[in-house]
């Protein structure tokens, strides 16, 4: 999954080394205007002057805090260690990078996605040719084998990424108590908290669907107990063509999505609501909650009056708090572009990245759960309602990463809105992504 400030969020023919689809690139590529919207760091040259042992690193805004606090720390050491970073939102860095990486100028650094399923994703540009394999480094030993296919690509790895982040209610505690409701642990309570926050005047639920990643959230956090609940292979059965999106419990999920809005819910125009304005409405205590993933915990953070004002709780897809599936999946992190022209650099800078500490120290900036975990390891306490569920192993990773090719995603988020917007139906937008999922890359 991608978010937007993230990001936040990848078979046919194996393409030529650099090359896009048509469909692809007119998605992805941008054009004049919109590099020239963009700020010159990002839109330059990779290590102006070649191999001059400037790194340049480019990445989506949601990763500028935990990038500079480690560049800082790496100088420590490194002390002639000379770099230029630059951050923007994901559909910006998308366009840019992407046909950066395909034209050989692309930054030496720069966001990677894991798993498959977007234009930036690791399977996608690894396919390409596009990536430096970092499998020579003492941390990727570290990786779970189950989240090989976040990191690696046929038998090399492409992604560093700190650890998994989690989807679920960040909550504003003021508004909850003052309502005299707690967190929710089933469907049915979740409703029955809603329609008392309605009651009061405050919007139950903030969703800012202008901005096309935060439409996929409420269903990633729905579709855990209704599908892979009941059938934790379904990506294989999808892969295999013996499932669809419209015939399995996806439907359960998107009338889910459905029936929250119609209670009324929601904020006013979802679809003209952007991210920025749904964490200012929770923050300032005008919506209760918001479904957003914990790596914009800092955001929600910062634009309120008091940070410990604001928790988090696992959204309650099903009616047994007992046996409640999440979704939980590897955050966005960075990849070495296969031209870098300070490749040795770049790749000294990712090891240091990938010692237990500083493996923490990412994992903490962006409220994650590091992929493995050292003696001083500590965790964002408003996640410690997430952990029993990671351990009992009823999280599955964001279900994109698991998509075959990068059209099924932007089909989600205009599905999406289009139901929001009363334009299509269950079935409907069901069939646009079975339709997307089934398109080469």
């Amino acid at each position: 999954m991608t978010t937007g400030s993230r990001s936040r969020p990848g078979p046919g023919p194996a393409p030529v080394p650099g090359a896009v689809s048509r469909r692809g690139f007119l998605r992805i590529g941008g054009g004049a205007a919109a590099l020239a919207a963009l700020p010159p760091a990002l839109t330059g040259c990779s290590g102006s002057g070649g191999g001059s042992g400037q790194v340049r690193i480019v990445g989506v805004a949601d990763q500028q805090k935990p990038v500079d606090e480690l560049l800082a720390a790496y100088r420590t050491s490194h002390p002639d260690a000379r770099f230029s970073t630059s951050f923007a939102p994901t559909d910006q860095v998308q366009t840019v990078v992407r046909t950066q990486l395909a034209g050989g100028n692309a930054p030496d650094v720069h966001v990677l996605f894991p798993g498959s399923g977007s234009a930036m994703s690791m399977v996608e540009l690894a396919k390409a040719g596009l990536l430096t394999d970092l499998g020579d480094q003492k941390w990727t030993e570290g990786i779970p084998r189950n989240f090989d296919a976040a990191y690696r690509y046929d038998g090399k790895t492409y992604l560093y990424s700190a650890g998994s982040s989690v989807i679920g209610a960040i909550y504003n505690k003021k508004v909850f108590a003052d309502a005299g409701v707690q967190p929710p642990t089933t469907w049915a309570g979740l409703l029955d908290v809603c329609a008392r926050l309605k009651a009061r005047g405050v919007v139950p639920i903030a969703l800012g669907a202008q901005t096309p990643w935060v439409t996929q959230l409420i269903t990633y956090a729905l579709v855990p107990n209704a599908v892979y609940a009941k059938s934790p292979g379904f990506d294989r059965e999808m892969a295999a063509g013996r499932a669809t999106f419209a015939g399995s419990g996806w439907a359960d999920a998107l009338g889910r999505y459905q029936e929250l809005q119609r209670r009324g819910f929601f904020n006013d125009n979802p679809n003209g609501t952007t991210y920025e304005q749904q964490t200012a409405l929770v923050a300032g205590g005008k919506a209760a909650m918001a479904v957003q993933v914990s790596a914009v915990l800092s955001a929600f953070r910062a634009a309120a009056k008091t940070p410990d004002d604001l928790g988090m709780f696992p959204f309650p897809g099903g009616d047994d708090p007992a046996r409640l599936w999440i979704p939980a999946g590897i955050v966005v992190g960075l990849g070495v572009a296969a031209h870098a022209k300070n490749t040795a650099e770049a790749k000294e800078f990712i090891a240091f990245l990938g010692q237990q500490e500083n493996i923490d120290r990412w994992a903490t900036a962006v409220s994650a759960i590091p992929f493995k975990r050292g003696p001083s390891t500590a965790i964002d306490p408003v996640l410690k309602d997430f952990l029993p569920i990671i351990d009992a192993n009823r999280a599955v990773p964001f279900m994109d990463q698991s998509w075959p090719n990068a059209e099924v995603q932007p089909a989600h988020f205009a599905a999406v809105q289009e139901l929001l917007a009363g334009k299509t139906d269950v079935r409907g937008a069901l069939g646009q992504m079975d339709k997307a999922y089934g398109q080469a890359s």
